[in-house]
């Protein structure tokens, strides 16, 4: 199954017996079966009916509410979750310092580690471009990790780590599109904002994924409690940010899939987005990426980014409820 993404400004989604209907005006813009969708996203003015709505938690299809540049506002998601156990579970842990420590410490060395790893797989398709001293930099990161007290420590180790990487990921960068580091709100380049649209649209399945499994998204171990944040979301999805986000921003660019046209700049703040005809080219590369097959390096078993996405959030349940060691994602290659 695939996401859905609704871009037509002005449309609404309906239902019609068990298929849902996409219709601006009098035109039926798409007719699809439910069974063949896992989310529905709307971007920007997209409507919908009461009736679609009803149906989306009849086959437990969560819905994502976006901006049009991407930016998550909110989802609508089936209460039919009743892992009420897995919750208790997940707080009580949240009171446990030494284990906070220790989870929190894994999902760090998870993202120092895959960001070493694109760092490595570039250099070394391209030796040409001097990345010595960023591929050192992240080891002596990821040796520093074991050895942190404490939380307040592990997050400046991966903030230090994060401007180093992108750093390196600037060199990474090929062609005609510029990246003078991480710049979030607003993105005011191209390649940040195609990072910031990736990052959300992983958070987003993410999110979706956990409260679906039972947990309460909002009470992370290693991202503070924060007002409005799903900061176990944003625990999770720290070890998938260089292998799918940042590969993706670079296949994107280096590959020329996009130029300067496709994207536009808004006068009030400079922020920079797709296009809308360049937004809908990006949703078809990013479910490309995610559905594509691959062999996990561990088990062997055949397996795509998006069940990898739900393979770590039973991971991550399987640690807070029994203990089983947490172990981060490791890309293939």
């Amino acid at each position: 199954m695939a996401n859905l993404y609704l871009t037509e400004q002005r449309s609404v989604l309906r239902k019609t017996g068990d298929r849902l209907i996409v219709q601006k005006d009098d035109e039926i813009l798409l007719d699809v079966q439910c069974h063949k969708i896992e989310a529905v996203l709307l971007f920007g003015n997209v409507q919908f009916t009461t009736q679609a709505v009803h149906e989306l938690f009849e086959h437990g299809i969560e819905m994502a509410i976006l901006t049009r540049t991407g930016r998550l506002v909110g989802q609508i998601t089936s209460p039919a979750t009743k892992n009420i156990t897995l919750r208790i579970q997940q707080f009580r842990k949240y009171e446990d310092d030494e284990f906070r420590l220790r989870l929190a410490k894994e999902i760090v060395a998870g993202k120092i580690s895959n960001s070493l790893h694109i760092t490595r797989m570039f250099s070394y398709n391209h030796q040409d471009i001097d990345l010595k001293a960023e591929s050192a930099a992240l080891g002596a990161k990821l040796a520093g990790v074991k050895a942190a007290a404490g939380i307040d420590q592990l997050l400046g180790i991966e903030g230090d780590a994060a401007k180093t990487y992108y750093n390196g990921f600037g060199k990474m960068l090929l062609g005609e599109f510029g990246f003078t580091g991480r710049k979030k709100r607003p993105p005011t380049d191209p390649v940040n904002s195609i990072l910031s649209l990736s990052y959300t649209m992983i958070f987003n399945e993410i999110a979706s994924l956990l409260d679906g499994l039972g947990f309460d998204p909002y009470l992370g171990y290693f991202h503070s409690v924060t007002y409005g944040r799903a900061s176990l979301a944003a625990d999770l999805m720290e070890e998938f940010r260089a292998p799918v986000a940042d590969r993706l921003t670079l296949r994107l660019v280096n590959n020329r899939i996009f130029s300067q046209d496709d994207f536009r700049t808004n006068p009030r703040g400079g922020a920079v987005y797709f296009k809308r005809e360049a937004l809908k080219h990006y949703f078809a590369e990013y479910e490309s990426m995610l559905n594509h097959e691959f062999m996990l390096p561990a088990t062997g078993e055949r397996a795509t980014l998006r069940k990898c996405f739900r393979r770590q959030a039973e991971l991550m349940a399987a640690t807070i409820r029994d203990d089983v060691p947490y172990e981060p994602f490791k890309p293939a290659g």
